[in-house]
């Protein structure tokens, strides 16, 4: 047996035995409410960086599609790193063409004068000799009798055709496709085929048994059913993780981004060394794709402008793309993308932690300050209506920008991160804390600030979340168990408590990268610490209430339902004890019939892996409530739903 089941299996039975009879008594005063809880406390935050859009969300299988490593004869692509600030590592990143040559030494040239795409294109020189020249690239994940489709864009000699495309199994199993005639301009030729086996490593293969030369300007291969580019399975998580808004595209990325790499034809946009972390930025996924995809989920977007390599004007140019009528200038360069009519976003982000050395564009604060307001200003003339969140940071930071650009904002970020504690309940309890902390610091702002109370500049908490353990899912992929899952519901109880003061809060991240996701090549599943965000986001109510008397080591917060018919009530126990909870609601009097939600495991280490039987999952049962008594297992979170007799 697990030697942590063991303990607390153990430790169950002993509190049963010896204390089975005692209750705990936690009041709830239903008539104290406080300021309704925003629907946007439950937010996500998607960035362009390791597995979170690449490599996760999107359905692109080809790595390096428009080859931005050149294909060189010496094939060596992998490069490991470690993160030692979080003492994470080590993991794989992309150094270098993951395209291997097949053929003799020279096969392969780089065209740097006419590339389709990007700063160069493979060339392929054939000897006409029978020997197949070309290029492959393996690590491909497929499911046997699954289609896969896409497309490969090729020049060359007429003699080089017919090209020929092979997709091979790790058993030895190939499904092959030909290109019969090749033209001196650059073609598109569609790509499908069944996978002929299960495996995380297939092969493509683009080869010629011709004479001459031809050129590979892009392929892109997509398993058959994704959604509009988007994998088809995230997009079944992200519907159930009903986030009601996204921030995108970074964070650090935003910094060094130029947002016009991301419009046009998808295959002409280039491929750029991604500004803020390791590996490449194919761009494909730019703005048209990211609405298509809050379309797709329902969700809102939350865009992030570049205030640190980026200017002011193309901020607003920015803002006027997304948002302008096609008779704007922005407006008609969106409208001859495909999109005529505007997209209305509502927020945005004024930069990303302007305030760090790391972030690309940082200057003094003395100097952001004239740039923030350069910035806005340019905004709210193309926008008067746009919602703006600037920088934050607790401390001086946060001082002097509410205190000299109260009125250039309409909100404030901060950004939380924790790490790891051995004793679960410390572990569990720090987000809570911080959150506390940003909390305490802003009523503090609003005493000593002049004017800021006119003001009413409520915070924006856009990154927060557990940042430690190894990067199992590519950069930044950090693995999250049940004990995080407990931090991030009492994490939510404090907003809960701060209603007040709290307009949105964004989990970071979305996928793989810190990721409320995870995923491997064919498959994905929610992290405990998702499930935690799903089961109140769809289940707890938005009328907070007080909850003056409750027991130290347990955490629980309650909510009416926005029409008061019935009061939902959460309880986080980080303790290796089952409790019974007694409630005392002041007299109010509830219908027998009620119903509970639960998350909990075999011990708080338990998590969640793509393509396994989850070991955390949301168990929901209807109970009695006659008694008021609720149980709250050992290590867990419960919502119970009670209505009002």
């Amino acid at each position: 047996m697990n030697w942590k089941r063991f303990l607390f299996l153990g430790a169950s039975v002993t509190f049963m035995l010896l204390s089975s009879s005692i209750a705990d008594i936690v009041k709830i005063d239903t008539n104290k409410t406080g300021e309704p809880i925003s629907k946007y406390i439950y937010g996500q935050f998607a960035e362009h960086l390791g597995k979170s859009i690449n490599g996760g969300m999107w359905a692109e299988m080809i790595q390096d599609r428009k080859f931005y490593f050149p294909v060189l004869d010496d094939f060596d692509p992998w490069g490991i790193a470690t993160d030692p600030m979080w003492s994470a590592g080590p993991y794989r990143f992309l150094k270098a063409s993951p395209w291997k040559v097949i053929g003799p030494a020279g096969t392969v040239t780089m065209d740097d004068q006419h590339p389709f795409v990007g700063s160069q294109t493979p060339v392929v020189h054939v000897k006409g000799d029978g020997n197949p020249a070309g290029i492959s690239q393996d690590g491909l994940s497929v499911i046997k009798d699954q289609k896969y489709t896409g497309r490969i864009i090729l020049s060359g000699d007429d003699t080089a055709a017919p090209i020929t495309l092979r997709f091979v199994a790790d058993n030895g199993e190939v499904a092959t496709q030909e290109i019969g005639k090749l033209t001196p301009d650059f073609q598109s030729y569609p790509i499908e085929f069944v996978a002929p086996a299960s495996t995380d490593n297939l092969r493509i293969e683009i080869i010629s048994k011709g004479s001459g030369s031809f050129s590979i300007g892009t392929v892109s291969l997509m398993p058959a059913d994704n959604i509009d580019g988007w994998r088809r399975d995230v997009v079944d998580c992200l519907k159930a993780l009903n986030s009601p808004v996204y921030r995108w595209p970074g964070g650090n990325f935003v910094s060094g981004y130029n947002w016009r790499d991301g419009i046009g034809e998808r295959d002409k946009r280039p491929p750029r060394k991604n500004p803020a972390w390791k590996g490449v930025e194919p761009n494909d996924v730019g703005i048209h794709e990211f609405m298509n995809l809050m379309t797709i989920i329902g969700s809102e977007p939350y865009v992030a402008l570049n205030t640190g390599l980026g200017t002011a004007e193309q901020a607003a140019q920015e803002v006027e793309y997304l948002n302008g009528d096609a008779s704007t200038p922005m407006g008609k360069l969106r409208s001859d993308n495909g999109h005529p009519d505007p997209y209305h976003v509502k927020l945005f982000a004024v930069g990303n932690e302007m305030f760090g050395s790391w972030q690309l564009g940082h200057m003094s604060l003395d100097d952001y300050v004239k740039k923030h307001d350069q910035v806005t200003d340019a905004i709210w003339k193309v926008d008067p209506s746009a919602q703006l969140v600037a920088v934050g940071n607790v401390g001086p930071w946060d001082q002097t920008m509410l205190a000299k650009c109260a009125d250039h904002m309409t909100y404030l970020s901060e950004h939380i991160y924790v790490k790891e504690k051995t004793a679960v309940l410390e572990h569990a309890a720090q987000l809570a804390d911080e959150i506390r902390r940003v909390a305490d610091a802003h009523r503090q702002y609003l005493n000593d600030i002049p004017g800021l109370k006119d003001h009413h500049i409520r915070i924006v908490m856009d990154e927060w979340n557990y940042w430690y353990g190894d990067y199992l899912y590519g950069e930044l992929g950090c693995r999250y168990h049940l004990k995080d899952g407990l931090g991030v519901a009492r994490g939510l109880h404090e907003y809960f408590r701060n209603s007040d003061l709290f307009f949105m809060a964004n989990y970071a991240q979305t996928c793989n990268v810190l990721g409320a996701i995870k995923t491997s090549g064919t498959a994905s599943e929610l992290e405990p610490t998702a499930l935690v965000l799903q089961l109140y986001r769809n289940h707890f109510g938005t009328i907070p209430v007080a909850v003056p008397d409750q027991p130290h080591d347990l955490d629980v917060s309650a909510a009416w339902t926005e029409d008061k018919k019935a009061l939902t009530i959460g309880i986080v126990n980080c303790t290796s004890i089952p409790r019974q909870i007694t409630l005392d609601t002041g007299g109010a009097s509830w219908n027998e019939s009620a119903q509970q939600w639960v998350i909990t495991g075999e011990d708080p280490d338990s998590f969640n892996v793509p393509g396994k039987p989850a070991s955390v999952a949301i168990n929901e049962q209807n109970f009695t409530a006659k008694d008021g008594n609720l149980d709250s297992p050992p290590y867990s979170v419960a919502v119970y739903r009670l209505e009002a007799r």
